[in-house]
């Protein structure tokens, strides 16, 4: 995903409260430049809409600065709020070149209902995102898992997952991304009598 947003210039010497209540929103470009950085402002509108449709180390965005004409691709790398009003305080952006290999924080995303599941077994997922390395045209929205052949008592490691093309992951191949267990209270067997058995983990039939 890639997102366009304008940003301007920063008037030396402006104070940050006093951009805010302008609604405006200081920023700052890094890598634009080898280790120069440019202080930036950006509409508070605009700022939330990106946030809306954009993730922090995740997503590019397209960043056009009229005043020192400058245009390029660049990563959220920071987001700063008020820790209690959450209002927003300032941007970090990232510039990046389209051969650079990027270090990215990206969403596992859990596709289907696995036949595991299906039988009564419960899915837990231990691993939420993965962070990956890829350049900037291979970097996926999220890593999709297709669980729907899963069966109960299947474990998958991030060594056996399937990548998008040119993503390289840096989690350790061994970890589990998920599992499918058995309840913890499995719901029980029917006697001769017609009359359902509920067996617990914690208790077990009469010999």
């Amino acid at each position: 995903m890639s997102i366009t947003i304008e940003c301007q210039k920063r008037p030396e010497g402006s104070k940050p409260r006093a951009l805010r209540r302008e609604g405006l929103i200081p920023a700052a470009l890094y890598g634009h430049n080898g280790a120069e950085s440019v202080s930036l402002t950006m509409k508070s509108k605009d700022a939330q809409v990106l946030l809306r449709n954009a993730a922090v180390n995740n997503t590019l965005v397209e960043i056009n600065i009229p005043d020192i004409s400058w245009n390029g691709r660049a990563i959220i790398r920071e987001v700063q709020a008020h820790p209690w009003k959450k209002t927003l305080l300032h941007l970090s952006f990232f510039s990046v070149s389209a051969g650079e290999t990027l270090e990215l924080t990206v969403p596992v995303n859990i596709v289907g209902e696995a036949a595991g599941v299906k039988e009564g077994g419960v899915l837990e997922q231990s691993l939420t995102e993965f962070n990956i390395i890829c350049v900037p045209k291979n970097i996926p929205d999220s890593i999709d898992i297709d669980v729907s052949t899963f069966e109960l008592g299947t474990n998958l490691t991030v060594g056996e997952v399937v990548l998008p093309e040119g993503v390289t992951v840096m989690e350790d191949p061994e970890r589990i991304v998920f599992s499918i267990v058995a309840p913890s209270k499995m719901a029980g067997k029917t006697t001769e009598g017609g009359e359902t058995e509920v067996i617990t983990a914690e208790s077990s039939p009469e010999a």
